[in-house]
């Protein structure tokens, strides 16, 4: 996580009765990695299991430094950490469910438990994985708010156009 989006994070979680995370945390083998795939590099695309898949380079690992939360990430106020990516055949960039909508985290199940109708969301990276969870939490019901100062991009001109077209959602907003 930038260190440009921990402060806000850490400040806003006073705000907040009920938080929860995600977290990466794919096998070493995750056929998301450009390793597994000769000739390929990292943000090639190619198609898996039917589905198109980005290549990522190797990241967040099971159990390795990379899979951590930041030491300077207060994660005392998170009541519950729900894992994705960690079947390797198919990636999970939504915190609900993989890639193929064949395997759910239990987020959605949990929130309702909590009697949650509307998410404030933030992290990481907005234009995949914050993205995924948004549209994933507007099909569970959910209305979302998307906190800008705590989301960051990877490509902040794909980011402008997904965040156009989610606008279009009457559930969704911008903080």
């Amino acid at each position: 996580m930038p260190t440009g989006i921990i402060p806000v994070v850490n400040t806003i979680g006073a705000d907040y009765d009920l938080i929860v995370a995600s977290q990466d945390w794919h096998p070493p083998d995750h056929k998301s990695f450009a390793t597994e795939h000769p000739r390929k590099q990292p943000f090639d695309t190619i198609e898996l299991h039917a589905l198109e898949q980005r290549l990522w380079p190797v990241h967040c690992v099971q159990g390795s430094a990379g899979a951590a939360f930041p030491g300077s990430l207060d994660t005392r106020p998170v009541a519950a950490i729900f894992r994705k990516g960690m079947r390797p055949e198919v990636d999970s960039y939504s915190a609900f469910y993989d890639n193929g909508d064949s395997h759910q985290t239990g987020l959605a199940a949990f929130l309702r438990g909590h009697e949650v109708t509307h998410l404030d969301i933030a992290g990481l990276a907005a234009d995949f994985c914050v993205t995924h969870t948004i549209v994933d939490a507007l099909g569970e019901g959910f209305r979302v708010t998307l906190i800008t100062s705590a989301t960051r991009a990877i490509n902040p001109t794909a980011w402008a156009n997904k965040k156009a077209e989610l606008l279009r959602h009457p559930g969704f907003r911008l903080k």
